[in-house]
């Protein structure tokens, strides 16, 4: 097991967060329902281990709304995606959401396991959705993990 903790998104961390969602994303910017996000801009909270960064999400509130629109972790299996998702999900209660919620994509197979066992429910699938992100970012790959077709967004939400 190893020990972290999760610390608020600062300016200080714009550069680490652009690198690390190349890293993840290919790219400084993610889309999701044909939206722009860039993840250095966003508010967000980052996991840290002995000073190091290791896993970082990133949200958008709208209304009475909160769309986690990145998390991703160096290190799986040690708590790291669910504590982040636990600031996020406190943050929205603080601001007055209502609804937690994100996309992820059909291939993402371990994600949508694990978004379920902590409490996200399958509200809707966006069929063919990824052929209007690619207009948008024609480097999202044609074949996702698992030697899948990256083709539909996979809407997932929490009531707050």
């Amino acid at each position: 097991m190893i020990n972290f903790r999760i610390r608020l998104k600062t300016n200080l961390d714009e550069e680490w967060v652009k690198k690390h969602t190349r890293q993840y994303w290919g790219d400084e910017m993610v889309i999701a329902h044909s939206v722009i996000y860039n993840p250095a801009e966003l508010p967000g909270f980052i996991a840290e281990s002995v000073g190091n960064p290791i896993g970082l999400a990133t949200y958008s509130i709208s209304g009475k709304e909160c769309e986690l629109v990145s998390i991703e972790t160096d290190i799986t299996g040690n708590g790291i995606g669910k504590a982040l998702i636990q600031a996020v999900k406190q943050s929205a209660l603080e601001a007055g959401c209502q609804r937690l919620w994100l996309i992820t994509t059909n291939d993402n197979l371990e994600a949508l396991g694990f978004y379920q066992k902590i409490g996200f429910h399958l509200v809707a699938v966006h069929s063919d959705a990824i052929l209007e992100a690619r207009k948008i970012k024609p480097s999202i790959p044609l074949i996702g993990e698992h030697g899948i077709p990256l083709r539909d967004e996979i809407e997932l939400e929490m009531g707050l």
